[in-house]
């Protein structure tokens, strides 16, 4: 099936950021088949669906750990591993798969709701969290944990990614709505074995590897005092060979930074749990001269804590500027991108992050009936991003689609029931603290 959708203004966020006046997408079979303005679209009778407001691709979340939805506002005020090591591991340690599915349900409808049409997750029970992305209807980057802690075997997590993997295909799902990958937890939680393990089995199988890189300044001593530094050591056990996606990298040296773009690691900027666990300031304006690709990341919503990407947009273009005392760091536009074609590169995807020929038909309707647009549509292109990027953000979002598939209508999802999804949430949640 064929359909075109209109609007005033349409955002594909190609790499120079353009504004599409009068704009039309076209999707068949839920990929776009054309992006561009209405005089030069091709002759279709496919139905029309217009849209008054603003047409931007469904934001890419780099990173998250989504079902600690359950989890959200506990030890708010600690630094990051006491945070791991007193609150939160220990409420982990509790959890069943269905309380899992439960928190993943309600934090893809949250990040749906705000315009997050795929995230990047790590996280336990990764068989019940895509069964909670298949009822809503989103996309998923997707990895069970593979970290060494009492009770839990790294061997055997590794070997179940494998058989997963082998079984179902990297992508499987409605629309390729499901990515596996492997969930490698950090140099800190795991011995240089296991990570030359996982890098050799995800090459194999050529997965993404999504791992936490230098987050906290303590939190990798011995590795630095061994290796010179986690991607040195990432590098030297053949994991930077693959496709890999390293989380946070506050921490880096100009040689780590060199590091990643020579080997095409992708990063995933979390600026919302950087500030909030006092973690430090990422070296994003570096990050980007090196062309290094770089998306945005909320991070589990509880050490930011909520799941909405537009947040992360404007923390980025903040920090940035505040960080170097440099307010052209990082412009509007720059920061839109980082939330959408960003994050896809940065995860080692074509498919999603723009609105282009080929790619999935994941996109997000903004309704500018709102105070941010007080001065109409018809403003220069740098004001209309600016309007959208600093005064708008996730309260606009009004109707989001998945590979073409509605998914939201009218701030509302469409395939899950939210009130029932909040009750199953708060029932997981209230056990977990009990």
């Amino acid at each position: 099936m064929s359909r075109r959708f209109s609007a005033p203004v349409v955002l594909p966020c190609d790499p120079a950021c353009s504004v599409i006046r009068d704009g039309i997408v076209e999707v068949t079979d839920g990929r776009i088949t054309y992006c561009g303005p209405a005089q030069q679209a091709p002759a279709s009778d496919a139905p029309v669906t217009a849209l008054p407001g603003i047409l931007v691709p469904g934001l890419v979340n780099a990173h998250a750990h989504s079902p600690m939805t359950l989890l959200r506002g506990m030890g708010g005020d600690l630094p990051l591993l006491r945070w791991l090591n007193e609150v939160i591991w220990p409420a982990e340690a509790k959890l069943r798969a269905e309380d899992v599915r439960a928190g993943m349900l309600l934090g893809s409808l949250e990040m749906l709701h705000n315009g997050v049409t795929t995230s990047a997750e790590m996280y336990f029970h990764a068989e019940e969290m895509a069964e909670a992305v298949l009822t809503t209807g989103a996309r998923v980057v997707l990895g069970g944990p593979i970290i060494d802690l009492p009770g839990l075997d790294w061997r055997r997590m590794i070997a179940g990614t494998e058989k997963w993997i082998d079984a179902e295909g990297l992508v499987f799902g409605p629309g390729d709505r499901i990515e596996l990958s492997y969930a490698a937890h950090s140099a800190y939680m795991l011995p240089p074995e296991a990570l030359r393990l996982t890098a050799e089995s995800a090459a194999a199988r050529g997965a993404l590897v999504q791992i936490h890189v230098a987050e906290a300044p303590n939190e990798d001593e011995k590795q630095r005092a061994e290796f010179g530094s986690v991607p040195k050591l990432l590098d030297r056990v053949g994991l930077l060979d693959g496709r890999v996606v390293a989380a946070h990298a506050v921490h880096l040296s100009d040689e780590d930074i060199a590091l990643f773009a020579a080997k095409g690691v992708g990063v995933a900027h979390c600026p919302g749990s950087n500030a909030k666990l006092a973690s430090g300031f990422a070296r994003l304006k570096d990050l980007r001269a090196a062309s290094v690709a770089v998306g945005l990341g909320t991070d589990g919503p509880a050490s930011n804590d909520d799941l909405d990407l537009w947040e992360e947009v404007q923390l980025s273009a903040m920090l940035a500027r505040l960080s170097t005392k440099d307010s052209t760091a990082l412009s509007a536009a720059d920061a839109l991108l980082l939330a959408t074609r960003g994050g896809a590169e940065a995860l080692g995807r074509t498919d999603i992050g723009a609105l282009e020929a080929g790619r999935w038909a994941d996109m997000v309707h903004i309704d500018t009936d709102d105070f941010a647009f007080a001065a109409g549509l018809d403003v220069p292109d740098e004001q209309l991003l600016a309007n959208l990027v600093w005064a708008s953000g996730s309260r606009r979002v009004q109707d989001v689609w998945v590979a073409g598939d509605q998914v939201i209508k009218d701030g509302e999802p469409t395939r899950a029931d939210r009130a029932k999804a909040l009750a199953s949430a708060k029932e997981a949640a209230a056990r977990l603290m009990g």
